[in-house]
């Protein structure tokens, strides 16, 4: 199950970057501005945010299986129709993209949904390394697989194999997957004694008594790491190819190939810094002091590392400022995301969707405003200085803020 929602995770990516190397292209068939880009790149996360908190509240009511594998199937439409969205008009190539936000939003509270049924306690934080370990090796293959596809079939065809994909792994979820330990006849009875815990309780999460816990200052503290997490990896996300075609004069296939390389650099080091919290949780280090190291110095390395790529006047000095800025940031998710469900272990989907919906938030606004930055200032410096700024102020309050104990049963 692990595997098939970190599969679920590279799919989500390749289907989300694809664009990125394709809107070079479509940038210029259609004769785009940096700012119309921008809109283009940012209306994914218009539907993302408002899906977001209500897919946690029905993956929550019924089941991560229904919710993930639904999910998988809508974006994976949408992603197939982009090409027809594309050609018809803009407005309408920026509705299928909010339509295919609304998709991937459910992906993330379903699967922690899922590992809240499946996974001890114990392995969890392993089980979320994997699942976001998606993201980079996602990207990589997204942006990689889509340089190759634009230049040697055109743009639309990046969309078309990358949709598809996600076809084919529904098909296996539904096959393959329970939504519950309890109802899976290949456990036997110690193992579904293992892993069953007891139902959540949807009254409750409703409760006056659940609104409350979501403004403790940990949980605040949680969302603000988060945000600032986001707002350097979905700029990153979305501008490194036109970075680097725009700024470093690459080809496309060639952007596409430099874009993938922080990516690849994110896995390595989001699975080192899970490997090393998990040891120095085990050997008795405290919880608390772990994920604040882990957030913080993720985010004030990554801001540096964008700060400093003013000075890149080659694409190989960008190239390793920005792989150190991207891999550096991959010690944020030893942070932010387990700590979800350090504070909120029975409510870690609705926590991951309110968290995720605040998250959300830079990839519309900053991603735009990066395109309407560079089209003001003529570079991309002014943009990597803003994400750079908002990473520091959210490692601030992370340090200061976050407490690992549970804020609710």
């Amino acid at each position: 199950m692990v595997l098939l929602t970190m599969l679920a995770c590279i799919i989500a990516y390749t289907d989300r970057v694809s664009i990125s190397v394709a809107a070079v292209a479509m940038k210029e068939q259609f004769g785009w501005s940096q700012t119309q880009k921008g809109f283009v790149l940012s209306a994914f996360f218009v539907g993302y945010l408002l899906f977001m908190y209500i897919a946690g509240i029905l993956s929550t009511r019924y089941g991560g299986k229904r919710v993930l594998g639904h999910s998988v199937l809508a974006w994976s439409v949408f992603t197939l129709v982009t090409p027809f969205a594309a050609k018809t008009s803009l407005s309408l190539l920026i509705a299928a993209r909010i339509a295919m936000g609304i998709g991937e939003a459910g992906m993330f509270p379903a699967a922690y949904e899922l590992f809240g049924r499946w996974v001890p306690a114990a392995e969890r934080a392993r089980a979320i390394a994997r699942l976001l370990s998606g993201v980079p090796v996602g990207t990589v293959l997204g942006l990689l697989g889509s340089a190759w596809l634009v230049a040697r079939y055109g743009w639309d065809a990046a969309f078309y194999v990358f949709g598809s994909l996600g076809l084919i792994w529904t098909w296996y979820w539904f096959r393959d997957v329970e939504n519950d330990p309890a109802t899976d006849a290949r456990l036997n009875a110690g193992e579904q004694a293992l892993l069953v815990i007891e139902r959540r309780d949807d009254a409750q999460t409703r409760s006056e008594r659940s609104r409350r816990w979501m403004l403790r200052a940990s949980v605040i503290a949680i969302v603000v790491g988060q945000f600032a997490t986001m707002w350097d990896l979905y700029v990153l996300l979305s501008w490194l190819p036109s970075y680097f075609r725009d700024v470093q004069k690459l080809s496309i296939a060639n952007a596409g190939v430099f874009s993938a390389a922080p990516w690849a650099a994110m896995f390595v080091m989001t699975n080192a810094a899970a490997s090393l919290s998990d040891r120095l949780i085990a050997r008795g280090v405290s919880t608390t002091f772990v994920r604040r190291v882990m957030q913080c110095s993720g985010l004030v390395l990554c801001a540096t590392f964008l700060l400093l790529t003013r000075l890149a006047h080659s694409p190989a000095l960008a190239l390793v400022l920005l792989c150190a800025a991207t891999g550096t940031l991959g010690c944020t998710w030893c942070g932010y995301s387990p700590a979800m469900l350090d504070v909120a272990p029975r409510r870690s989907a609705l926590l991951v969707g309110l968290s995720n919906s605040v998250g959300t938030i830079p990839g519309i606004i900053g991603v735009a405003v990066t395109g309407w930055l560079v089209d003001v200032t003529g570079t991309y410096a002014a943009a990597f200085a803003l994400a750079a700024a908002l990473s520091l102020a959210g490692a601030i309050v992370f340090g200061l803020f976050f407490d690992a104990r549970p804020v609710v049963d």
